[in-house]
């Protein structure tokens, strides 16, 4: 099964950003691929290096990385799709993108 990364900007966000996240992770489940949500990876509470820590680990075992709108006004966005181009990753930038890679879409 493949798994996809979310990637997209939380911090001064409200609710830091979970509806997108979530209704992200539905699209994928729908797919019948693996998402990895990172709002799920770390408690908020927490400070961004260490959660970016548990991100980047989670990144390591994905197939790709789906980036949210607005993910360009994001460092951590920045740093995960750097990370993820260095690795290999596909890049998903839209739902045209996520059916394609899932092998859903003609």
């Amino acid at each position: 099964m493949k798994t996809v990364y979310i990637s997209g900007p939380m911090t001064g966000l409200p609710d830091l950003n979970v509806y997108e996240f979530s209704f992200a992770e539905a699209r994928i489940k729908a797919a019948g691929m693996k998402p990895v949500n990172p709002h799920t990876l770390c408690d908020p509470s927490l400070d961004w290096s260490k959660c970016m820590r548990a991100d980047v680990k989670a990144i390591c075992d994905c197939d790709a990385i789906f980036l949210l709108q607005g993910w360009e006004k994001s460092q951590g966005a920045q740093l995960e799709l750097h990370i993820a181009h260095r690795l290999g990753l596909e890049v998903l930038t839209d739902v045209y993108a996520l059916l394609g890679f899932a092998g859903v879409a003609k």
